[in-house]
């Protein structure tokens, strides 16, 4: 995927500028972006503001997190060593809350 050559806070401002009244053909001159990037920019981050980017970020970074680091790290430790009765123990209880979840 193509890297952006701005951040999303400064498509933000200018999407402000823009909304306040400056052209876009002069926002686009000052920095360097054709008439059809800034009405992209404008159907996409259109009714954000600052805040609510920053939450959504956060709320994404959040979801990305496994839910309970210390057991995964946990059984990547035990599967290193090799099978034990722990790491089989864990597995049968993985597998029996999967059989209750479809149920």
């Amino acid at each position: 995927m193509k890297q952006s050559r701005f951040t999303q806070e400064q498509i933000l401002g200018v999407l402000k500028k823009h909304q306040a009244g400056a052209l876009a053909s002069d926002l686009c001159r000052k920095h360097g972006v054709s008439d059809a990037t800034i009405y992209t920019w404008r159907s996409k981050y259109g009714g954000m503001d600052a805040r609510k980017l920053k939450g959504l970020e956060e709320e994404n970074a959040k979801l990305k997190r496994p839910s309970c680091p210390c057991l995964h790290f946990d059984r990547l430790a035990q599967c290193a060593q090799g099978p034990t009765d722990s790491v089989r123990e864990w597995d049968r209880k993985r597998d029996q809350a999967n059989v209750r979840k479809k149920r």
